[in-house]
């Protein structure tokens, strides 16, 4: 089997998410490295793992996940020039990982001093 470059479009909203798509793909075998792309939300993925499995993967986290391109892969000398720029600050937690709690006003009564 030879060495494959597959990117998948996927949201990478926040820090979580990322650790989450990053946790997932990297469970599948056959992987030599996994760039994640924040500001293109993408995902690059290079090595001998099946693109079918990796997008399973991703998809567990979020359905809207899809397969860009699948291909040789190609030298990145020259384009790690290029990504010396400085990481766009991005939000701590997004809505989808951020998980709010709703508590009713039934607990505290109403204050009855008149």
């Amino acid at each position: 089997m030879s060495s494959k470059k597959t990117i998948v479009s996927v949201d990478l909203l926040c820090s979580k998410c990322r650790k989450k798509v990053m946790k997932l793909i990297s469970s599948v075998e056959g992987i030599n490295s996994i760039v994640l792309d924040p500001s293109k939300n993408t995902v690059t993925v290079t090595g001998e793992a099946d693109p079918v499995r990796i997008i399973k993967k991703v998809r567990k986290f979020s359905r809207s996940a899809q397969i860009i391109s699948v291909g040789p892969p190609k030298d990145e000398k020259k384009d790690e020039k290029k990504n010396d720029t400085a990481m766009l600050s991005l939000p701590r937690t997004c809505q989808k990982c951020d998980v709010w709690y709703v508590v009713s006003d039934d607990y505290f009564p109403q204050c009855n001093i008149l």
